[in-house]
């Protein structure tokens, strides 16, 4: 399973992104390899509206199956993101990466939908 992550930085001890859509950067963690890959959200920085489409996309692309974020993503994106087999979970905004991992797994976080 692949878990993105809104990240304020790379690592596991990286302070969760409550933003969505404005996310600092995405990471992505894959259970299988054990591995975690950063992707830059610089993009979002530069635009004035539509990031959160423009997230969705990009997360989507990126091949994950669960996002986990802080305040969720917006009306748009969720829509974008509840087409495909794509959960994401929120409440995790005061959380590091690990802690937010832990979280999940056990069941702690609330799955945003419609």
């Amino acid at each position: 399973m692949k878990i993105l992550f809104t990240a304020k930085s790379s690592s596991w001890d990286s302070e969760i992104d409550p933003r969505f859509g404005r996310a600092e950067m995405f990471v992505l963690y894959d259970e299988e390899s054990d591995t975690l890959k950063s992707f830059s959200n610089d993009e979002a920085k530069e635009k004035a509206h539509g990031v959160g489409l423009q997230s969705a996309k990009k997360v989507l692309d990126m091949g994950s199956d669960v996002i986990i974020t802080g305040n969720g993503a917006g009306e748009k994106a969720l829509e974008i993101l509840n087409r495909s087999d794509t959960k994401i979970f929120v409440g995790a905004g005061d959380m590091n990466l690990k802690e937010a991992y832990e979280a999940y797994k056990n069941g702690e976080l609330e799955e945003q939908v419609k």
